[in-house]
């Protein structure tokens, strides 16, 4: 009986001195608690569990509103028939670009039971990467939210191409976006003739038979296309990437283990980081639908009304980023609102200090993964005690297999030498858009990710960062990410991150870039000599520089891209 527990890979003829660093996860086989394994046949089987069950709660301005499961099935599959009348068959593509609402999941879940691909669009993307989306993408219908924030994407897509709002809904012909001929909207009506609202779009599947979708549904193959989600763009454009349903079921089956969910936890998981990233998708959508939960939803992100949710929905399994746990214990209400529901809560995130907060639970933080593999390659599952952890990227888990190559050569390096993350498994992409697989996996199948990191003789693997991330100083090789390890944890740290900035003779220096809490008293010099306390002479940066939140841009995703934080600190060491 397999123990879940990965296996390094014995000696070989390539490594006669020492094992060489691959690690292997159990056999997907093993894996207990995977359900079906294509979106359609997912969501059938939890409404069939769970049907009465509430699947979310979301407030809006006419009232909150409430659906059951059940609910969940049946708007979603008033998607898929009007999706069906608009043409949408296998493979068709269907992008939506909503935040995190009601309507987003019965629209990709819609799409889904229509024998389509949802296309998932970033709400943050300015109208440049809007434009670069559409086009990419090469959706055939664009399912919107009219107002984000203070943005109105109906107005934004209009400056992208008149036409999309001024021709009649069906009569699209635009030389930009060719394969687009039909919009529709959540949100008030905006006068331009070509964009259906919500209800007059669910009212085109009123003649389509409930029949054609449930056996297009049945129909679905686990190894069909089930999404095309983008990349984050913390180095490029955005990519596209292509998932089948194998990939994105496992995964969001699989969270719900790892972060050691049942149907008897009464889970309610609140979470305001948008589903149309792949982390959030699995980590708080997969996980919460695969074990009867309730979705708490908040279109946008605000710290205080997040705390009123929490408190007033019984929250207990709340996913955030770092700088909202720092905004969530800043806001007005913090010392008011009853968090005692909480559960699922790392012990070590600011929101287990709450005064009414009681746990000692651990999250599965512990883990590697990427957009290609649809999350998580390696990780520990919640609970799991330090020392097994070790300081470690996680474990290879069922069906992945991990090893670490020389850069320059792809030969397998020596357990514990550092080299490349090259991953492969189940839950592995199709392929990037219009690039086949073959072109972006070695001879073995190995995604070579492009990240740095090494195995230990134990198959845990340790991330250091990517490559091109890696600062090369005097000869010696520093990971900016263990020097941000240690600088988050000093009092008044809010935002820690760590570059190298080119130097004539040692190549590059260490300058870390913090962005300080509001009132902390910090300096640079007391800042290298906490740092000197924990880590090597040379990994202790020449230089401490401070910056503003308004001074350090976020991508969608909550990533600090490198290139642009090495160009600011670059000119602000020059200016001194």
């Amino acid at each position: 009986m397999s123990t879940l527990s990965p296996t390094t890979v014995p000696a070989t003829a390539e490594s006669a001195c020492a094992a060489p660093s691959i690690a292997a996860g159990a056999p997907l086989d093993d894996e207990p608690g995977l359900g079906t394994l294509t979106l359609p046949g997912f969501l059938r089987e939890v409404t069939e569990r769970f049907a009465e069950r509430e699947a979310l709660v979301m407030r809006t301005t006419q009232g909150t509103v409430r659906w059951s499961y059940a609910d969940l099935w049946e708007r979603s599959m008033e998607v898929a028939r009007a999706l069906r009348a608009r043409g949408v068959g296998k493979d068709s593509r269907v992008g939506v670009l909503m935040t995190n609402r009601a309507e987003w999941l019965s629209a990709v879940f819609g799409t889904s039971l229509a024998g389509g691909v949802a296309v998932t669009l970033s709400t943050f993307s300015t109208p440049a990467e809007l434009d670069h989306l559409v086009k990419e993408s090469g959706i055939s219908v664009l399912l919107f939210e009219r107002m984000v924030a203070r943005t109105d994407l109906a107005v934004a897509l209009s400056e992208l191409e008149p036409l999309l709002t001024t021709a009649p809904p069906g009569t699209l012909r635009s030389t930009s976006f060719p394969f687009l001929t039909y919009l529709a909207m959540v949100g008030d009506a905006t006068g331009h003739a070509g964009i259906d609202d919500w209800e007059t779009f669910l009212g085109l599947g009123g003649t389509e038979p409930r029949e054609l979708i449930e056996a297009t549904a049945a129909s679905t193959r686990p190894s069909d296309t089930a999404v095309l989600f983008f990349s984050s763009g913390s180095t490029s454009k955005p990519k596209g990437i292509l998932s089948a349903h194998r990939g994105v079921t496992i995964q969001m089956w699989r969270f719900r283990r790892m972060y050691g969910l049942s149907p008897d936890d009464n889970v309610r998981c609140w979470s305001a980081n948008g589903f149309f990233w792949s982390g959030n998708f699995g980590m708080a959508l997969g996980s919460t639908l695969a074990c009867g939960g309730s979705l708490v939803l908040q279109s946008t992100f605000d710290a205080a009304e997040a705390l009123d949710l929490m408190d007033t929905e019984r929250v207990n399994f709340p996913v955030a980023w770092p700088h909202q746990w720092t905004a969530l214990e800043a806001a007005p209400n913090w010392d008011t609102v009853d968090l005692s529901a909480m559960h699922f809560v790392d012990r070590n995130t600011p929101i287990a200090r709450h005064a009414s907060v009681t746990t000692t639970y651990t999250e599965p933080g512990h883990a590697y993964g990427n957009t290609e593999t649809f999350t998580i390659t390696t990780c520990f599952a919640a609970n799991t005690p330090d020392d097994a952890i070790g300081g470690s990227s996680g474990e290879p888990l069922p069906g992945n297999t991990v090893k670490i190559v020389d850069a320059l050569t792809g030969t397998t390096v020596p357990v514990g030498e550092r080299g490349e993350i090259c991953v492969k498994g189940p839950t592995l992409m199709l392929g990037y858009l219009g690039t086949p697989l073959a072109e972006t996996v070695d001879d073995e199948g190995f995604f070579h990710t492009g990240d740095g990191g090494y195995l230990d003789d134990r198959g845990r693997l340790f991330w250091e960062g990517r490559l091109t991330d890696i600062i090369k100083t005097g000869g010696a090789n520093v990971s900016p990410l263990e020097v941000d390890d240690v600088l988050v944890a000093h009092p008044g740290v809010k935002v820690a991150r760590t570059v190298g900035v080119p130097h004539d003779t040692l190549g590059e220096v260490v300058v870390s870039c913090i962005v300080p809490h509001e009132g902390a008293d910090l300096e640079a010099e007391r800042i290298r000599g906490y740092l000197r306390e924990q880590l090597a002479s040379y990994k202790v940066p020449r230089r401490v520089l401070f910056f503003r939140d308004d001074e350090i841009s976020l991508t969608g995703s909550a990533k600090i891209k490198s290139s642009d934080l090495r160009e600011l600190a670059t000119k602000r060491l020059t200016a001194t």
